[in-house]
């Protein structure tokens, strides 16, 4: 299994990010519908902890249990996320935007979790399975 943590700092590290993501999608064997549902989850994501958090890191790893899957892990040390449940929603934004990163990145993926605390920052972890 394959894992690199990756800066995302600014518009150049989110296409970098992307491009990452949806090869390692390719290369984990998945089609190219979830390579398209991976990569836009990563960038709605990787946009967020730029935007919103101030810039961050993400891990993309593929992983494997009784299957196989790809992992990637958003972490941004922003002011982090006031209210999760209105975040999640959809339609919520801070900035003016559509406000569908989040409740997007979780409906194209398998598998979402969120942490986040005032000050300390904000963590999202998506996974997707092969089928």
């Amino acid at each position: 299994m394959s894992e690199d943590k990756l800066p995302v700092k600014n518009e150049s590290d989110i296409i970098s990010v992307r491009s990452f993501g949806r090869n390692l999608a390719a290369n984990a064997g998945f089609g190219i519908v979830d390579q398209c549902r991976i990569t836009t989850a990563i960038s709605e994501l990787a946009r967020n902890a730029v935007v919103h958090g101030g810039g961050g890191s993400v891990t993309i790893k593929t992983i494997q249990n009784d299957k196989k899957g790809i992992e990637i892990i958003f972490r941004d040390e922003g002011p982090g996320i006031v209210n999760l449940e209105l975040a999640l929603k959809g339609g919520y934004s801070t900035v003016g935007g559509l406000g569908i990163g989040l409740s997007g990145a979780k409906r194209l993926m398998d598998e979402f979790q969120i942490t986040s605390s005032a000050g300390k920052g904000t963590t999202v972890i998506i996974r997707k399975w092969l089928k």
